[in-house]
């Protein structure tokens, strides 16, 4: 009889499965100094350099337990001094991710709220990590992997500015709605990323609001193996803004090779459309690239696609990297050499293409594991063509440095196993 009954006990404790829980808060405070000589515009004569400190301070909850995946990311993001020492409110708080993601079986999930959204180089969407507020979305996203070389996401936003009974007409500053596809494959030492992405842009026409839509459709490659890689994209844009059309087109390509254990180098070029500054059709030429991490590309020092340089004359950029890295130090020397992709003109006059050549230094030092200093130095040496387009002075200096230090530690990490 006892014989039987341990058969049994052995065989209803077989049957338990345990379930773990994991809860994790991880800590980002950051603060840079900068200093803007001419950072983002040329410096007009009448203006002397700002410098200042801002700061970042995230905290990031992450729970998951089972086929549930929770993250709840709080921050506060600042100037240091535009609160006064004894003041009893900060408007500088706000949520930066609040999601869920659900894992229905081991091929489809979806994730729903507040989040970062980024893919491939970040050209097309990006969290913009560089800026201490970053970027996410209000988003839906359906994820989907057939198997483990590729990859489909669905992801949807729709955006209003309040809670409402009946439809009412606001032209929101960013998108109403979006939709996109992006399908990415993994071909032993290829990988293939296609995107497709759905842009509602609201404007008003007298009183009434009106949504158009415009589409960005596009492609990028990537070929690696061990010192070499070579990567490649293309997108066009279409559809219709302000009941504008849109035809706008993007290129670039980039070479990089490992020289040795410690030095790389790489070299690139990108195209992205323009108008002609006497082009008078109402048609956009120009290329956006929308939720994109910008300060990535085209010079440190954010002459083009960070909050300006949109329906203009577009931008060729070609430029070189030259990085080293030893132990806990980097550094990289990166020259851009900068066009109009379109015409300029002053005064009924064509100018030339050349607006200029930003060189931008970096070092950085990883002092711990959670804490790392970077620094950093740029230099515009612009044209007459820059002034026509960004007026101030091109002899005016125009520079920018800046030092920052992050520190990102984890906070706490608990695993708690539960049977069930």
């Amino acid at each position: 009889m006892t014989k039987y009954f341990y058969t049994a006990l052995i065989a209803l404790l077989g049957t338990v499965t345990i379930s773990a829980q994991q809860f994790d808060i991880n800590a980002d405070l950051r603060a840079r100094f900068e200093n803007r000589n001419g950072y983002g515009t040329l410096k007009p004569d009448t203006e002397k350099a700002a410098s200042f400190i801002s700061q970042r301070t995230r905290l990031v909850f992450d729970y998951s337990f089972k086929n549930i995946k929770l993250r709840v990311s709080p921050q506060n993001v600042k100037t240091w001094g535009d609160v006064a020492t004894n003041s009893k409110t900060d408007a500088n708080s706000a949520l930066h991710e609040a999601y869920g993601e659900i894992k229905m079986n081991e091929k489809l999930s979806f994730k729903l709220g507040r989040q970062e959204i980024n893919y491939d180089d970040a050209r097309i969407f990006g969290n913009v990590d560089w800026t201490m507020q970053a970027r996410s979305h209000d988003a839906f996203l359906l994820k989907f992997n057939p198997n483990t070389k590729n990859q489909i996401h669905f992801g949807m936003a729709l955006n209003a500015n309040k809670e409402t009974n009946f439809y009412e007409n606001y032209a929101i500053p960013q998108y109403k709605s979006l939709q996109y596809l992006w399908y990415h494959a993994d071909f032993d030492k290829l990988n293939l990323s296609v995107l497709a992405l759905n842009n509602g842009m609201p404007y008003l026409v007298g009183t009434e609001e009106k949504v158009d839509y415009n589409q960005t459709l596009g492609s990028r490659l990537v070929f690696k193996n061990a010192v070499l890689s070579i990567d490649g994209a293309a997108y066009l844009q279409t559809g219709k803004i302000a009941d504008n059309s849109v035809n706008a087109a993007y290129f670039s390509a980039n070479i990089n090779y490992k020289a040795t254990t410690n030095f790389n180098t790489s070299v690139g070029f990108e195209v992205l459309s323009g108008k002609d500054q006497n082009d008078t059709s109402t048609d956009t030429k120009s290329f956006n690239p929308w939720y994109g991490t910008n300060h990535k590309f085209n010079g440190y020092m954010d002459y083009f696609y960070v909050g300006n340089h949109m329906n203009t004359v577009g931008l060729t950029d070609v430029y070189v990297n030259i990085g080293y890295e030893k132990n806990k130090f980097s550094a990289k020397l990166t020259p851009h050499y900068f066009a109009s992709a379109a015409s300029i003109y002053s005064a009924g006059e064509k100018q030339e293409n050349y607006l200029g050549t930003e060189l931008d230094i970096t070092v950085g030092y990883k002092m711990y594991d959670n804490v790392t200093f970077d620094a950093g130095f740029s230099q515009m040496f612009a044209t007459s063509s820059m002034e026509v387009l960004k007026a101030g002075n091109k002899n005016a200096g125009n520079n920018w440095a800046f030092i920052s230090i992050k520190i990102d530690p984890n906070l706490f990490s608990k695993k708690v196993e539960t049977k069930l």
